[in-house]
């Protein structure tokens, strides 16, 4: 049974990634360089694997996904020792990187939720609603 669903979209992302695409788009047009041609795959590419992220809680797992899912991570919730909302530096930024706080999956914002599992290790995930998140993550772990 899914217990939560939420798809965050990076509008600030999006906004900049499509300025560059017009920026790209432009410049083939009127200079013919192939190499405009190549930054424009790669920036559609990337707008269309990055500019939204998914989190979702169900069956005992917690799984965040990137775009379509290619760039995915599934997490069994019994790997997980503790939850708890956080507030990210501004300057841990977007994307996948890893932190002092352990690895980061963020889209947009600086709010989020940290998973803290048995062997010490963390991962974050940026969410705009990071009260829900952990609570569904909780009541989750309870029912399993």
């Amino acid at each position: 049974m899914e217990r939560y669903r939420h798809t965050q979209l990076g509008l600030l992302l999006m906004a900049g990634l499509l300025t560059s695409v017009a920026a790209c788009a432009y410049l083939l047009l009127h200079t013919g360089r192939w190499m405009f041609a190549a930054a424009l795959v790669v920036l559609l590419a990337f707008l269309v694997l990055a500019s939204s992220l998914t989190t979702c809680v169900s069956d005992g797992l917690f799984e965040v996904r990137f775009g379509p899912g290619l760039i995915h991570r599934r997490i069994a919730l019994a790997r997980i020792e503790s939850v708890a909302v956080v507030e990210n530096p501004w300057y841990y930024a977007w994307g996948i990187h890893w932190t002092p706080a352990g690895w980061l999956w963020n889209i947009s914002g600086v709010r989020g939720v940290e998973l803290r599992f048995e062997d010490g290790r963390r991962f974050r995930v940026g969410t705009d609603e990071p009260e829900r998140l952990a609570e569904a993550i909780c009541a989750e772990m309870e029912a399993g």
